[in-house]
């Protein structure tokens, strides 16, 4: 046995490895229950306690030979197909960092957001998910009005469906967060209202079924026209300069009274016409008016004693104008070849 057991070290030392299938065919032939080395402990068991004295001792240093071998080569082969799946050539030039782009819209909301704070406007937030009160009847809705029926607004719930005491419907304007505030809090008043606004329109380049809005509201004692006036002057001459030409034309909202709405001189065409001014060379840009005391009434605010202006404008449209962008569709189909053209910096 002992010949058997010199003959197998033997060839445990010169069994040559160089893939796993030859480390696969080494474990076989030596190192598994079935192998050479296993058949010799079967034959170990019939000798006499002599023999296995004498014998079980080398035959045990075999085994633990043939087992170092074969982790040996075993961490050899995977460190060398490690290496393989990690082929870096580390002498060519590093890839430079390419930093994202804000959003176009995030950027015109932003400078909007900057020009009135430094007017002492404060910015405030509301629900996108709102009731009928708040959206049209704190306004001065009245109950026919054509932007309560289906074809205007996206309703979540109607009344009475599964208990609904009143409408549930996609806010049609920031203006519930006006009503909130208002009801909230007591003036003196002067915030500003950004978020994103749902109208079941046509999708083109001037209208989309979801835009952004921002609207302000300003309401405390001897609050007139001329200062709604000045205060949109103001922001129209910081976002698109100085030479901006603006107008101001008699309009109607149940929410303000008296109402007007303001035009620019078309930044795209300077005034020639193009699609985006319907050639007219104005584009409208806002709504505002005085704060109807019917609204000021709905939300516990004596109309006698206070006074307001609101105001509320597209974002989208802003930033058609002040990049002077075609079409609005380009703002929300996440075309990188047209986001990469605006930079992060104002």
């Amino acid at each position: 046995m002992e010949s058997k057991i010199n003959e197998l070290l033997l060839q445990v030392k010169e069994f040559a490895i160089s893939s796993k299938e030859e480390l696969e065919n080494y474990r076989l032939q030596f190192v598994s229950k079935k192998g050479a080395i296993g058949e010799l402990f079967e034959e170990l068991k019939k000798l006499s306690k002599e023999e296995k004295q004498k014998v079980g001792k080398t035959l045990n240093e075999l085994k633990q030979l043939a087992e170092a071998r074969f982790s040996e080569w075993q961490e050899k082969l995977e460190s060398s197909a490690s290496k393989a799946t990690l082929d870096i050539d580390f002498t060519l030039p590093p890839v430079p960092e390419k930093l994202g782009n804000q959003h176009p819209l995030t950027l015109t909301r932003n400078r909007i957001i900057e020009i009135f704070e430094r007017l002492g406007f404060s910015v405030a937030d509301g629900p996108e998910i709102e009731d009928d009160w708040h959206n049209f009847s704190a306004l001065n809705f009245p109950e026919n009005h054509p932007a309560r029926e289906m074809q205007d607004t996206f309703f979540v719930e109607k009344k009475g469906q599964n208990g609904a005491e009143q409408d549930l419907l996609l806010r049609t304007h920031t203006s519930n967060v006006q009503v909130r505030l208002m009801k909230d809090q007591k003036p003196p008043i002067r915030a500003i209202m950004p978020g994103r606004v749902y109208r079941n329109e046509a999708i083109s380049a001037r209208a989309h079924c979801f835009f952004h809005q921002v609207e302000g509201l300003y309401v405390d004692k001897n609050v007139g026209f001329a200062d709604l006036k000045q205060t949109l002057y103001h922001f129209a001459k910081e976002m698109y300069g100085q030479d901006t030409k603006i107008r101001f034309r008699p309009s109607f909202f149940p929410f303000t009274e008296p109402s007007a709405e303001i035009d620019i001189s078309c930044l795209i065409c300077k005034g020639k016409g193009c699609n985006v001014c319907k050639y007219s060379g104005w584009v409208e840009i806002a709504g505002s008016g005085m704060v109807h005391p019917n609204v000021l009434k709905n939300c516990g605010i004596d109309p006698e004693e206070y006074t307001g202006f609101a105001f509320g404008m597209g974002i989208e449209r802003i930033t058609m104008l002040r990049y002077q962008v075609n079409d609005l569709r380009l703002y929300s189909e996440n075309d990188l070849r047209f986001l990469r053209q605006f930079s992060t910096v104002v």
